[in-house]
């Protein structure tokens, strides 16, 4: 199983390198009225994608602290609830 991951990464990284090499034609972006960015296709793509990624975890933060939150809460409310047993003493004869 090991052995086909490696296969596997060494595959996506192989198609991501020829995909960058043969993507390097300039592009001109124009972000406002007389600003523009001019990067190879490869740089421009990367950096969007990184950004989307970027946006893409910001947008669970909240969700993922908010659960956090609540198994606190609730593993002290159950800690709470879960009281030791008492030891059973000797009936007096």
């Amino acid at each position: 199983m090991t052995a086909l991951t490696w296969a596997l990464r060494f595959i996506i990284v192989s198609f991501l390198i020829v995909f960058a090499i043969q993507n390097t034609e300039l592009v001109i972006l124009r972000v406002m009225p007389g600003y523009f960015w001019e990067a190879p296709l490869v740089v421009v793509l990367l950096a969007f994608f990184a950004a989307g990624a970027v946006l893409g975890v910001l947008s669970v933060l909240g969700t993922i602290y908010r659960q956090r939150r609540e198994n606190l809460r609730l593993k002290r409310e159950l800690s709470k609830a879960v009281q030791p047993a008492k030891p059973l003493s000797a009936p007096n004869v």
